[in-house]
This record gives C-alpha cells, structure tokens and sequence, in this order.
C-alpha cells in the first residue's frame, strides 16, 4: 500500500477484558505488524468492552460513524464452566460476520478459544506468545484487507450489493438515484 494510503487508515481495535494480558499481548503484535506494513500506531484506535460477547455491539457502532477503514476483534475465551467458550466464540464470529457485511467495514479477528487453558505459568507463558503471533498475522491481514478495498474504490469498482460507489473517505455507500 502507498505509504500516503496507510498514514490515512484508521482502524478500531475492540479488545475485551477478561484475560487481559494475555490479550494485550495481541494487542502489541497487531499494532507492531501494522508499523512494519507502513501504518502508524497513533491511527489505530483501541476500545475495551468487560468480555467477548459486547464486542460486536461494540464494532456494530464503530462500523457505523465512518471513521474507520477496517474493525478488529480480539478476546481470549475460555471456557469457565458457566458458557461454553465454543458457543461464545461462535456467537461473537457470527454477530461480527452479520455487522461486517451489514456495514461493508471488513471485521476482522482475532477471538481465540483453546481447547484446554490453565492458569498456570506455563500454560500463559504460551498464549502470551501464541497472542503475540495472532496479533501480528491479523494485523497482516488487515494492512492486505484495506490494500484490496482501497484498489477497489481507486478503480471505481463496487460490490455487487452496493447501490452506488463507496466512497473512500467516508466509507458510506452514495446513492445513485436522482
């Protein structure tokens, strides 16, 4: 992406709460992936909600003011014995599945279940690092994500769904009716 195109982007970053400094270690590789893809640590913008399931409401809002040109999504579930982590996971990826298509604002995540956690040492050792590694590849995949949009929009295509051209500075969809 042209460096002028990064230093442009903003992005929202929803991290919830409930484990987190193993989150914030995603939170640390996601926005030092981006610097190394040429975009700014001060044009992302990180958000806490208390747990995984208000992140979509939360992105849902983020999506809607315009501001940003992609959303991420990271928590660290586990499964505590009163949801079932697969459940929540599930419920986040959907919610946040129906906001980005709603919105056409590319949600990306990372929300993280492993099969088995303790809270020992060695175990948080690994996430810590493993978050770490997540952080990094879904901040690849954001700088890519918002690298294929923003040819989209410099070529003047559309989504098929879309009823007019997005622009690029608000990301909202223009009418074309007269």
């Amino acid at each position: 992406m042209a460096q002028s195109q990064a230093s442009a982007a903003r992005i929202a970053l929803v991290r919830a709460g409930v484990h987190r400094e193993i989150v914030e270690q995603g939170v640390d590789g996601f926005i030092s992936s981006l610097e190394e893809c040429g975009y700014p640590a001060d044009r992302t913008e990180v958000f806490s909600v208390p747990g995984a399931l208000e992140i979509p409401l939360q992105a849902k809002y983020l999506a809607a003011t315009g501001r940003f040109s992609a959303i991420v999504a990271m928590a660290f579930v586990v499964d505590g014995g009163i949801y079932r982590h697969e459940f929540v996971a599930g419920t986040v990826i959907d919610a946040l599945m129906q906001v980005q298509l709603e919105s056409r604002v590319p949600i990306l995540s990372a929300v993280l279940t492993p099969q088995q956690f303790h809270g020992h040492a060695e175990h948080r050792a690994f996430f810590h690092e493993h978050f770490r590694n997540k952080g990094r590849e879904v901040g690849n995949a954001c700088a890519e994500t918002i690298t294929n949009l923003a040819v989209f929009r410099m070529e003047g295509l559309r989504a098929p769904f879309a009823p007019g051209p997005v622009s690029a500075k608000t990301h909202a969809v223009e009418s074309t009716a007269g």
